[in-house]
């Protein structure tokens, strides 16, 4: 196995990454890691956040730091304010949404690297003037086997949300 030279990142020199009204800035790359994980920080607008969700190849943790989250793990959801720690298992369905007046931020840790792609994917693929291409959009979410469950607290089939 190579060895990898380290990394040092200073969060305010990273350019964020925008799609749709969320942005992230990536902070380490897969390809800083080894492939063994991503980490980044996520920033969303009031009621902002994405729709349920699951990956079967992917673990995320996210931590807060500023504002507050509803989590939904599975069909349970999670106030999360600074300092909480979720993680979501590959094979659990998870969203999130910003329930604070202003933008909250949590970090985030994708077992393997890799998800940095689907964001910037889904920068390019929405960051213009228009209607989005749902047809490039719904390939991007193939590609990073995710499938779509529905919105943050509505329940979750729990058979639906454990199958491929």
């Amino acid at each position: 196995m190579t060895a990898l030279p380290g990394k040092v990142v200073v969060r305010d020199q990273v350019d964020p990454v925008r799609w749709t009204v969320e942005e992230g800035r990536i902070l380490l790359r897969a390809e800083d890691t080894g492939g063994l994980f991503s980490f980044f920080e996520l920033t969303t607008p009031p009621a902002g956040g994405p729709p349920v969700h699951l990956h079967q190849g992917i673990d995320e943790t996210f931590y807060v730091i500023e504002g507050a989250y509803e989590i939904q793990l599975g069909d349970r959801i999670h106030e999360a304010g600074p300092g909480t720690l979720l993680y979501g298992p590959r094979g659990i369905g998870h969203g999130f949404r910003n329930i604070s007046d202003r933008p909250s931020r949590m970090l985030c840790i994708s077992t393997p690297g890799g998800a940095e792609t689907l964001f910037e994917g889904l920068a390019e693929i929405l960051g213009h003037d228009g209607p989005p291409d749902r047809a490039a959009v719904a390939a991007l979410v193939a590609r990073h086997d995710i499938q779509y469950l529905g919105r943050p607290g509505e329940p979750l089939d729990g058979r639906r949300a454990h199958q491929p």
